[in-house]
C-alpha cells in the first residue's frame, strides 16, 4: 500500500500533512508503518484501515532513537511545582527548556509561590509575586524550538491562591504572557459559595517566615470575573479541580497527587508525569453507514481497544530512556500513564443519521464510552498478569474507587483484582486537529465546525469568486445523494455554532463519566453570546460534571494575540484587507521619479505614494535608450504594485528585491565606469530608489503636518483605501496558507492545508 491509497487519491491535503509531518527523509508509507508500528501486525493492520492512529510524536518519532536523535515520544508533560525560592523558580524554567528541545509539551502550577507583597529576606524585602515569574516561562516557552513549531505551555494557579485576582486580569494585557495557555483551579468550596453567594477566603502561609496571608472575597464576584475575562479574551479557561481529583483510577491512592495539567488540558499528571497519546477513529467502526439500518460495531470496536492499550504500552517501554528528564524517567515508570482516546464522532453519528447532542446521541455515546472504558482496564489487567502492574499499583485503592466501580463488569474486576494493573492512567480525549484532518473526519469528540469553507479567487476580469469547500462527510453525502445545495441536508448534520451549547455539555459530560483522565474540548459559541450567557455554561459544565472547560467566542479580543500575521514593519496601502484584497488607486497621489544606472544602461522608476500616509501605492519601470529588457521591467513593475496594493509593507517588497543576488553585468559597469546606482542587480537598484522615495515622501509629510500645527490648522482626517470587495470581521489566518482558521479542543486548526497549533 502507499500513501496515495492509504488516504485517498483526492485527499491531497492529508497526503501533504503526512510528508511534511509525519514522513522521516522521504521514507515510504510501507516503510513508516513498519518504523511507527514497532513490527505489532495488528496495530499496523488497524493503521492501514484508519481505525487507529498514534499522536503525533509517535508517528513523527518512533524509531528515530537509533539514528541518534534526542526525541520524545510523549506528547505531554507536567513539570513539578516550582516551590517558594528562586533557584526552585529558574530551575523550573531550566526543565521547561530540556523538555521543550525534545518536542514535549509542558504544564506546570504557580499555586506555592509566594503572592504579590508577601515578606522575603533579601533586598527586595517582599516578593514580587507568583504571577510575575509567568513571563519567564513564557519567553522559555517561545524561545526554544521544536522543528521549526514552539513548545506550548499550561500555567495555572489554585483559586484560593492570593494572586489569583492577578492572574485571571493578566492575558488583558494581549502583549503579557503571549506563549501559554492559562486556567484556574477551581475547588468545590468555591463553587457552592458562587451558589450560595457567600464570601470565600484567598489564603497562603509563606513557609519561610510563617507569614499568613489571607483575603476575603466575593465568590460570586470573582466567579463573574472569570466568566467576563473569558468572554473577552477565550482564558483563563476553568478546571473544577475537585472533579479532577476524585474521578479516575488513583483517587484512593494517598501516595498519589496531581501536580497539573498539560497544555491543552486533557491530561492531569502528576510531577514529571508524561503521557503517550493514541486515537480511535469510531466512524470507521460504522457498519452500513448513510442507511435506515447503521449500526455501530461494538465487537470490532472492543479489539481495536485491546490492540490499542498493548501498542501504547510497548511505546511506553521503548520510550521509558528518551524522556528529557530524570524526574520523568522515574516517574512514568512509577505509574505508567496511557492516554487512548477517540476522533471522529461527529463522522459516526452523521454516518448512522443521529443528531449530535440529542438523547440518542447521548445514550449511544454513553454505551460506546462504557466499552471503551470496561474493556481498556481489562486489557491493561491482562498485561499486568502477563508484564506485572506498575510498581505503585494497590489493587484494593484501585478497585474502591468511583471511577472503576462505575465502569467495570464483573469479568474485568475479577481481573484487576487478580493481577492489579498495567497503567494508573488509560484514557483521555486529546486534540486531534492534525491527525483527523489528515483523515478527513472530526476531531475528539468536537462536532463539525462546518458544512463547508469559502474560499476565494478572481476571475479573468479581476472580480472576485466565492465557492464553498466541503467538509469530507458533507461532500460525499451531497454526491451519494445527488444533493446540490447544503441547506437541504438531512437536520442531524449540525455544526459547532448551530449546536444548542446546553447540548454541547451534556456530550462532553457523558463522556467524562467513563474518561478516567481529561478531555480536550472546546464550546465555540457566536460573537453575540453575552457574558451571563458564559457564566450560565460554566456553571452548567460544573454542575454536569466535567473535569474543565474552554469557551472560545468568535471576534473576542484574543484573536488579536492568535492572529498569525506578523506586526508590519512600515505603514501598508490598506490596512485591514482582507486575503487576496487589493486596493483601488485614485487620483489623489504624490509622484517620484528616479533615473537609475544598471548594467545594461538607464532605467526609469516612477512610484506613487498615498499623500496622508506615504504607503506605496504604485511603481511604474522603462528602460533608458540602452537599458535592459523592458517586458521583464513591465513585469516586475506590475508585481511590486499589486503587493503594495495588497497590503504588503514596503519593508518587505525590499526585502524580496534585495534577495534577488548579484548580476555579472552589473558587477562589471560598476568596477570599470563606477557610475552604476547602489545595488548589485537591477530589483536591488529598484528597492534602494523606492526606499529613498518613500522617506522624502515622508519627510514632505511631517513638514507639511508640522506647519499645519503651527498655524491650528485642524489635521486632515486620511480616507479610508476602498477595497475591491468588502471586508468581513477579523479572522485568525493560517501562517502557512492565508486560509481562516478554526478553534477546536484548544487548537487553532487550518482546514485548508493541516497546519494546527494548540496554546
Amino acid at each position: 500500500m502507499n500513501v496515495q491509497e492509504w488516504l485517498g487519491e483526492e485527499n491531497q491535503l492529508g497526503m501533504d500533512i503526512w510528508t511534511n509531518k509525519y514522513c522521516n527523509h522521504g521514507e515510504d508509507f510501507e516503510s513508516w508503518l513498519g518504523r511507527i508500528s514497532g513490527g505489532n501486525e495488528e496495530i499496523a493492520s488497524l493503521i492501514k484501515e484508519k481505525k487507529f492512529l498514534f499522536g503525533g510524536r509517535i508517528l513523527s518519532n518512533r524509531g528515530l532513537e537509533n539514528e541518534g536523535r534526542k526525541v520524545s515520544l510523549s506528547n505531554c508533560y507536567v513539570i513539578a511545582p516550582p516551590e517558594d525560592e528562586i533557584e526552585s523558580i529558574f530551575e523550573c524554567a531550566k526543565k521547561l527548556a530540556r523538555t521543550y528541545s525534545y518536542g514535549g509539551g509542558c504544564g506546570i502550577d504557580i499555586s506555592k509561590l509566594s503572592p504579590k507583597g508577601a515578606r522575603i529576606n533579601n533586598a527586595a524585602k517582599e516578593t514580587s509575586g507568583a504571577v510575575s515569574f509567568m513571563e519567564l516561562y513564557s519567553l522559555v516557552t517561545e524561545l526554544i524550538g521544536q522543528n521549526g513549531r514552539r513548545g506550548a505551555l499550561m500555567i495555572s494557579i489554585d483559586c484560593s491562591h492570593p494572586d489569583v485576582e492577578n492572574f485571571i486580569e493578566l492575558k488583558t494585557d494581549l502583549d503579557k504572557v503571549t506563549k501559554a495557555n492559562i486556567s484556574v483551579r477551581i475547588s468545590g468550596d468555591f463553587m457552592e459559595a458562587v451558589k450560595a453567594n457567600k464570601p470565600f477566603k484567598l489564603h497562603y502561609l509563606r513557609k519561610a517566615t510563617g507569614e499568613l496571608i489571607e483575603k476575603a472575597v466575593d465568590a460570586k464576584e470573582l466567579f463573574r470575573r472569570i466568566a467576563e475575562v473569558n468572554w473577552d479574551y477565550a482564558e483563563p479557561g476553568a478546571l473544577f479541580w475537585d472533579r479532577v481529583k476524585d474521578w479516575n483510577l488513583l483517587s484512593n491512592t494517598k501516595e498519589f497527587s496531581y501536580a497539573g495539567v498539560n497544555p491543552c488540558a486533557e491530561e492531569p499528571l502528576p510531577a514529571g508525569g508524561s503521557c503517550l497519546l493514541g486515537s480511535i477513529n469510531l466512524s470507521e467502526f460504522v457498519c452500513d453507514p448513510f442507511t435506515d439500518h447503521a449500526s455501530f460495531d461494538f465487537d470490532g470496536f472492543k479489539a481495536c481497544v485491546k490492540a490499542s492499550v498493548k501498542a501504547l504500552n510497548e511505546v511506553l517501554e521503548e520510550g521509558l530512556p528518551l524522556h528529557p528528564l530524570e524526574e520523568q524517567r522515574e516517574s512514568v515508570a512509577d505509574w505508567r500513564q496511557i492516554g487512548l482516546g477517540i476522533m471522529g464522532l461527529a463522522d459516526m453519528l452523521i454516518k448512522m443519521g443521529i443528531t449530535y447532542g440529542e438523547d440518542d446521541a447521548v445514550s449511544l455515546c454513553d454505551e460506546i464510552g462504557f466499552a471503551m472504558a470496561d474493556t481498556a482496564i481489562a486489557a491493561s489487567a491482562v498485561l499486568a498478569k502477563k508484564l506485572g502492574a506498575y510498581p505503585k499499583c494497590s489493587i484494593e485503592d484501585i478497585i474502591s474507587t468511583p471511577y472503576f466501580q462505575a465502569n467495570t463488569s464483573d469479568g474485568t474486576i475479577e481481573l484487576v483484582k487478580k493481577y492489579g494493573l498495567r497503567n494508573s492512567q488509560l484514557l483521555t480525549i486529546a486534540p486531534t486537529g492534525t491527525l483527523s484532518t489528515m483523515l478527513g473526519i472530526s476531531g475528539g469528540i468536537e462536532p463539525i465546525f462546518a458544512n463547508y469553507y469559502e474560499r476565494k479567487t478572481e476571475s479573468l476580469h479581476g472580480s472576485d469568486v466565492y465557492y464553498k469547500v466541503y467538509t469530507k462527510i458533507v461532500d460525499k453525502y451531497m454526491k451519494d445523494f445527488k444533493i446540490k445545495d447544503d441547506r437541504d441536508l438531512p437536520d442531524y448534520f449540525v455544526t459547532a455554532m448551530t449546536l444548542d451549547y446546553h447540548e454541547r455539555i451534556n456530550m462532553q459530560s457523558v463522556w467524562q463519566q467513563h474518561i478516567d483522565a481529561s478531555i480536550s474540548s472546546t464550546v465555540n459559541v457566536p460573537n453575540r453570546f453575552t457574558v451571563e450567557e458564559t457564566e450560565s455554561l460554566y456553571l452548567y459544565a460544573y454542575e454536569k460534571g466535567l473535569k474543565g472547560i474552554t469557551i472560545f467566542r468568535d471576534g473576542c479580543k484574543r484573536v488579536g494575540v492568535l492572529s498569525t500575521e506578523e506586526e508590519k514593519k512600515g505603514v501598508t496601502a490598506g490596512d485591514g484587507l482582507g486575503r487576496g484584497e487589493i486596493i483601488l488607486v485614485n487620483d489623489d497621489v504624490v509622484g517620484k521619479k528616479r533615473k537609475l544606472i544598471t548594467g545594461c544602461g538607464s532605467l526609469h522608476c516612477i512610484a506613487l505614494f498615498d499623500p496622508h500616509t506615504g504607503a506605496l501605492l504604485e511603481t511604474y519601470l522603462s528602460k533608458g535608450s540602452t537599458g535592459g529588457c523592458n517586458n521583464f521591467m513591465i513585469g516586475l513593475s506590475r508585481m511590486i504594485s499589486i503587493s503594495a496594493r495588497g497590503g504588503i509593507d514596503l519593508y518587505t517588497i525590499i526585502d524580496q528585491l534585495n534577495s534577488t543576488g548579484s548580476c555579472p553585468s552589473y558587477t562589471v559597469r560598476r568596477a570599470t565606469t563606477k557610475d552604476t546606482s547602489k545595488g548589485s542587480c537591477c530589483p536591488m537598484a529598484v528597492g534602494n530608489a523606492l526606499l529613498d522615495m518613500y522617506n522624502e515622501v515622508k519627510a514632505e509629510i511631517a513638514l507639511r503636518e508640522s506647519r499645519e500645527e503651527d498655524k491650528d490648522v485642524p489635521p486632515k482626517k486620511a480616507p479610508k483605501p476602498r477595497a475591491i470587495s468588502s471586508v468581513g470581521k477579523k479572522k485568525i489566518l493560517c501562517p502557512e496558507c492565508g486560509e481562516p482558521l478554526a478553534f477546536e479542543g484548544g487548537c487553532n486548526v487550518c482546514k485548508s492545508c493541516g497546519w494546527s497549533k494548540c496554546y
